[in-house]
């Protein structure tokens, strides 16, 4: 199977005319691109936030990576259930895999998150193990030391960090990890 249809392969396919809810944990949650029905707290088992994709488009570039976050095995994950209404459902669905799926290092699924609503079945991505930008668990000096240098389409890779620790903050999820990181990269200079 060519790289294209691995990711056309795995495309959401929310059940038509069905609202649906997504599963957001870093920039969805700052930066979903769509306007939600409701947003709720949720609490995924199973998957942990962290810095183990390379990005080479959006915060990072093939000769200077950043890191982005992807949900990777193990843990448990605080951010937001985004519900998306029935009307919007495709384009939302289309939307997401322009957005996450440009490189195809992300897998979609269907989960179970915990919310003050009950249990919801949202979709999310996770991160894709087998993929080149998969960077699995990188010690804090180096994971410091790509996101204090890089720079993408959708700018620096530490802006990014800033916005979602502050959204964190924002929404009242402790992420203390996420903390000390900002905390390392902020001590750095650009660029080193």
């Amino acid at each position: 199977m060519t790289e294209a249809e691995l990711i056309a392969s795995r495309r959401l396919r929310p059940e038509p005319g069905r609202d649906f809810w997504v599963f957001g944990y870093g920039s969805l949650m700052w930066r979903p691109g769509f306007v939600p029905l409701e947003s709720v707290p949720a609490l995924l088992r199973g998957w942990h936030r962290a810095f183990c994709i390379y990005s080479h488009h959006y915060r990072g570039t093939v000769a200077r990576p950043g890191l982005v976050l992807g949900l990777d095995r193990g843990g448990s994950c605080r951010g937001r259930a985004m519900r998306i209404a029935p009307e919007q459902a495709a384009d939302v669905a289309d939307y997401l895999h322009e957005r996450e799926m440009i490189t195809g290092v992300y897998v979609p699924r269907w989960v179970e998150v915990a919310t003050p609503r009950g249990r919801l079945r949202a979709a999310t991505f996770t991160a894709d193990r087998e993929h080149l930008q998969y960077s699995g668990k990188l010690a804090i000096d180096r994971i410091v030391e790509l996101i204090s240098q890089a720079r993408g389409e959708s700018g620096t890779n530490r802006d990014y960090l800033e916005n979602t620790v502050r959204h964190l903050d924002d929404l009242g999820i402790a992420d203390c990890p996420m903390h000390r990181l900002l905390r390392l990269v902020e001590a750095t200079p650009f660029g080193a």
